[in-house]
């Protein structure tokens, strides 16, 4: 099975022999009974908006002068690291593959709208969301 996928999602040349394909007997060792438990999903709702309506009422704040572009990169910081972690330069150029000099331009601008904060502690150049 693994080698099938392989070759379905990594593009791999690997050889697929019916003999090594076989599954059935791995998954006939236990098989769970899925409805012996339900989830009570009427009583106990979370409320998923909290981080995303705080990022947006800061955006809508402190950022107003921010492009299309850069708002995006905010939003998918934000999802990644939300108001608690600590984050840098190099996880902010792996994160939205941008090179070193535009990860820091956008951390400065980001500190300038007062959106990040620097932290300490952590070593020079972390930084964290505002709350």
């Amino acid at each position: 099975m693994e080698a099938f996928l392989r070759n379905l999602l990594l593009d791999e040349k690997n050889e697929l022999h019916n003999r090594n394909l076989h599954i059935s007997e791995l998954l006939n060792e236990e098989k769970v009974d899925i409805w012996v438990t339900k989830v009570d999903i009427e009583n106990g709702k979370v409320d998923i908006q909290d981080k995303k309506v705080d990022i947006e009422s800061v955006l809508s704040e402190k950022g107003g002068d921010f492009s299309v572009k850069t708002t995006i990169h905010i939003h998918r910081l934000f999802e990644k690291f939300g108001f608690d972690e600590v984050f840098g330069r190099s996880a902010v150029m792996e994160l939205l593959g941008l090179k070193g000099s535009g990860a820091s331009k956008l951390l400065s601008n980001l500190v300038q709208a007062d959106i990040i904060e620097p932290v300490s502690g952590h070593g020079k150049g972390k930084y964290k969301f505002k709350k």
